[in-house]
């Protein structure tokens, strides 16, 4: 499938960063440092190297690890995490790789999001000097690929209420005491991939000083009692495996514990992290939609005459491109705070809550103005439709996302 196929009218307007098609009707991103804007440029020419390998992939839902591995490779998976050991990408840059390559694909991004996201950002922010000296590096660089297993089966929105335990076992042979892992964990992206999880736990141990406390435990994948199955049926970001895990009896050493993490706090701040993240994901998925949308009401001919010519088409696309450049403007002022040190994480949550809203408005026009022709895979509309559902939930509903907003602004807790 060519490239053409997958973003309809690529092949008659050029590729332009700055304003694609006229996406920037603002220039938002007009002014974007050399630095930032060569990591945008590796990001776009790896997006036209996987993309079609990932059409293939997500109507078969199969997960190429080679393109997972090759995004590491390319240095596109940092994120922005502040790391002697990593290369330096500003927020800026890191919403725009992540934009990038969810406009190529949303498989793709919710990939970038769990390897670097969660995974690489849990490593770096908690993990001891060992775990990381044997660990960052090799995360980066995708040739181990990571997971973060937070979410339980019965746990998702309320997943402070996660019943994982850890307990010490100190009789082993070795003479120096393992952690055992129990529980279960759902909708675990790369839990199956055969690389190393990082379990969330709660500490099971009557009478320790931190019994109760949650900590976060690297967990090498084939360790005895890991089991883990890649959830089928799914019909959203089907070219990358989330998988259920069970976890029974998982011996671990006790230095596999994150000494960083105390308490929930720990996997919030990595979650606050990460929503920033999902508002760019969705910018990128509804750069596509509109991009797709706008090139079919240029070419389609109908009633002897583009739709483009029509006055509803004209009205359809220019609220799409309201909405879009408000997205746009959400993640740049986002980046521009987090540079700063001040991005507060209601502030991150806020963009998310209006940016994946925002994406379903564009995905469903976009749609509809292609007619017929809006459900074929081809025309990439119907997978960033699908895929823009699982990331509007993941990293906090939008529901939860209110909450904590409203908590924000109104100094009162909604929560049970």
């Amino acid at each position: 499938m060519s490239n053409d196929a997958r973003f309809p009218g690529e092949a008659v307007t050029s590729y332009d960063l700055t304003g694609r098609q006229g996406t920037d009707y603002y220039e938002v991103f007009s002014d974007i440092p050399a630095a930032d804007r060569a990591h945008w440029e590796r990001a776009q020419a790896y997006v036209d190297e996987v993309a079609p390998r990932m059409l293939e992939a997500w109507d078969r839902a199969e997960y190429p690890l080679e393109a997972a591995r090759r995004m590491g490779e390319l240095d596109l998976v940092v994120d922005g995490i502040e790391h002697p050991a990593l290369t330096r990408m500003s927020p800026l840059a890191a919403g725009l790789v992540n934009m990038e390559i969810s406009r190529g694909d949303g498989s793709l991004g919710t990939v970038l999001a769990v390897q670097g996201g969660l995974a690489l950002r849990t490593l770096a922010l908690f993990g001891s000097p060992e775990q990381q000296e044997r660990w960052l590096v090799p995360l980066a660089d995708g040739s181990v690929l990571g997971s973060f297993a937070l979410t339980e089966p019965d746990h998702g929105s309320d997943s402070v209420s996660l019943e994982t335990v850890a307990r010490r076992d100190p009789s082993t042979g070795s003479g120096t005491g393992e952690w055992v892992l129990r529980g279960a964990k759902k909708w675990i992206g790369n839990g199956a991939s055969g690389g190393i999880t990082f379990v969330w736990a709660r500490v099971d141990d009557e009478g320790a000083e931190d019994h109760g406390s949650v900590r976060c435990f690297l967990v090498e994948q084939e360790r005895p009692g890991y089991q883990a199955t890649v959830i089928t049926g799914k019909v959203s970001l089907r070219g990358i495996h989330q998988a259920h895990i069970r976890l029974d009896d998982v011996r671990v050493p006790l230095d596999a514990v994150l000494p960083g993490t105390h308490s929930f706090k720990d996997a919030s701040t990595v979650l606050y992290a990460t929503r920033s993240g999902v508002a760019w994901s969705a910018l990128g998925h509804a750069t596509a939609c509109y991009e797709a949308a706008l090139a079919y009401a240029k070419t389609r001919i109908q009633f002897g005459k583009p739709l483009a010519k029509f006055q509803m088409v004209q009205e359809r696309l220019t609220h799409m491109l309201e909405e879009l450049t408000a997205m746009q403007l959400y993640c740049r002022r986002m980046a521009d705070m987090d540079e700063a040190g001040t991005l507060r994480p209601t502030q991150a949550s806020l963009a998310k809550f209006h940016n994946t809203r925002a994406a379903r408005r564009i995905a469903s026009a976009a749609r509809d103005l292609l007619g017929g022709n809006g459900i074929l895979l081809e025309n990439g509309v119907m997978q960033h439709m699908a895929d823009i559902e699982a990331i509007h939930t993941y990293e906090g509903t939008e529901s939860v996302q209110a909450l904590l907003i409203g908590r924000d602004i109104t100094g009162m807790s909604a929560f049970v």
